[in-house]
């Protein structure tokens, strides 16, 4: 059951990172995110 949840977990932050970086700065900027943060906002986001 753990091996299924950490892969479930490692697909949503790929995911999210994905998501993020096809924004531009701009939008990043709406968001209150910057683009070295991403990394950090995805594994929050687990």
């Amino acid at each position: 059951m753990n091996l299924i949840r950490s892969y479930k977990n490692w697909r949503r932050y790929t995911e999210t990172v994905r998501e993020l970086n096809r924004l531009n700065a701009r939008e990043l900027n709406d968001l209150g995110i910057a683009r070295g943060d991403i990394a950090k906002v995805a594994r929050a986001a687990l």
